[in-house]
């Protein structure tokens, strides 16, 4: 991904690698392969149930992969040899010039009747596209989350203990299961809150947006963290 700011240096020596993730879901039930006189929804979420799922999906995911495919094509100016469309359901991959889009679908854990589309912007390797109209508007209002993968880790006890060793009031609140698998960061009056799990950080905000919108609101989060002067905290972004 490009360069995000000021403390694009900072940020690197954590960060292996920076995606945009969009996430939607259905109901297994809808897709174009179910047939209700032949088929069962899934209750439970295994090898056969996710092979069940390709099948049901198969239309689905490559008539999405080709419009992104022919949207890319014609909004980017680029020929034949400059992507390429690979469809193994239930995944697809395009693989551009500028740029590699991954879409998979997946059956929800807590809901195997359901099931949930995520779609990842990857190896950006062009920073002015995230500028470029024709860019954001190929992906707009697709994605709503900014992940980095974290080069060497970071213990999700010791970014809890890092919050709540802050002052009573302090702007800046965590959540955790009692496992401490994951935390959540926010901050009081910012519309993003911060999923840590030791090996990715994820920034999630509110509504989707284009590729534009997420990198300027990440600023904008980044500055509310940078106010802290706790070492774990400020390293994370």
């Amino acid at each position: 991904m490009p360069r995000m700011g000021k403390s694009s240096e900072h940020t690197a020596g954590y960060v292996s690698q920076v995606s945009l993730i969009g996430r939607s879901q259905g109901a297994v039930k809808q897709l174009a392969g179910f047939r209700k006189q032949h088929h069962t929804v899934p209750d439970a979420v295994n090898a056969t149930t996710t092979a069940f799922l390709g099948k049901l999906c198969a239309a689905e995911l490559a008539e999405e992969g080709e419009q992104y495919y022919q949207r890319a094509k014609a909004a980017l100016g680029y020929k034949r040899a400059d992507l390429a469309l690979e469809v193994t359901s239930p995944t697809v991959v395009l693989t551009a010039r500028d740029f590699t889009l991954e879409i998979a679908f997946a059956l929800e854990r807590d809901d195997p009747s359901a099931y949930g589309i995520k779609r990842t912007l990857h190896s950006l390797r062009r920073s002015d596209l995230v500028e470029s109209e024709e860019f954001n508007g190929l992906f707009a209002a697709v994605f709503s989350g900014i992940v980095f993968a974290l080069a060497q880790g970071v213990k999700v006890e010791a970014v809890i203990d890092a919050v709540e060793a802050r002052p009573a009031g302090d702007a800046l609140r965590v959540s955790y299961p009692s496992d401490c698998r994951h935390c959540v960061l926010a901050v009081a009056g910012v519309g993003a809150e911060v999923i840590c799990d030791g090996t990715t950080l994820e920034m999630r905000f509110a509504r989707d947006g284009s590729p534009r919108e997420l990198v300027r609101e990440f600023a904008a989060v980044r500055s509310a963290f940078a106010l802290t002067k706790d070492r774990v905290l400020a390293g994370l972004l």
